[in-house]
């Protein structure tokens, strides 16, 4: 295991390096930080996959602020052209959407083998959200970014629609606030965007049913690449 810093010109991300062979870029949850990925980093390190998790701006050991997405889809960016290609990227929630608006670049795109989306659509219903957030007490902290995404989610959704990389959508169980018909409008547009569900988990997969989805990331980052 390795920690390092990234330097961007307004912040300094932390990360953590683990394993060798092809890299698997893993990106937390709102409110998370890389921490929570060593359990799927371990079994990705057993199947010969490099993972490198980082703490987004605002969060963890990280500096800056997490205000707009914009400025996570670009350390996202840049954590991808710092790997050699191809990366595999893996984000949950706030990582998602930060990894989908990262793609919006062709070149980064190009660097990218597929995206695995853990419990997150790019383009979520906000009022059942809005509602979700303040059900766990994380509005609050989080409202300029959380409307923000809002205000961007059609984009997000039609980037992801035209990307012409795989895209696996990982879901929760009955605890996971992500909606049938969330899914369904994804995959209408999208129709090639292939889901799957990790049945005894809620939201935070990573946390919930770790070695499950270490499983599953390794086995499609694989195939993958």
């Amino acid at each position: 295991m390795t920690e390092f810093t990234l330097v961007r010109d307004d912040v300094e991300l932390r990360g953590t390096a683990t394993g060798s062979g092809p890299t698997v870029l893993l990106l937390h949850a709102g409110g998370e930080e890389r921490g929570v990925w060593a359990p799927v980093a371990a079994v990705l390190d057993q199947r010969n996959l490099r993972s490198v998790a980082y703490d987004l701006r605002g969060h963890g050991a990280s500096s800056g602020q997490a205000i707009t997405l914009a400025p996570i889809a670009a350390d996202v960016a840049a954590m991808i052209h710092r790997e050699p290609a191809p990366v595999v990227v893996v984000g949950a929630s706030l990582g998602g959407l930060a990894a989908v608006g990262a793609l919006a670049d062709p070149d980064t795109a190009q660097a990218v083998a597929g995206l695995i989306l853990v419990d997150v659509v790019p383009e979520p219903d906000a009022p059942r959200v809005r509602a979700w957030l303040d059900s766990i007490g994380l509005r609050d902290r989080r409202t300029n970014l959380v409307e923000d995404i809002f205000e961007h989610s059609h984009e997000l959704l039609a980037t992801a629609t035209a990307l012409e990389l795989p895209i696996l959508l990982v879901r929760g169980g009955p605890t996971s606030p992500l909606a049938d018909a969330e899914v369904d409008r994804f995959r209408a547009a999208k129709p090639t965007v292939v889901v799957t569900r990790i049945p005894g988990a809620g939201h935070l997969i990573a946390r919930d049913a770790p070695e499950e989805l270490g499983r599953l990331i390794a086995d499609q980052a694989t195939s993958w690449l």
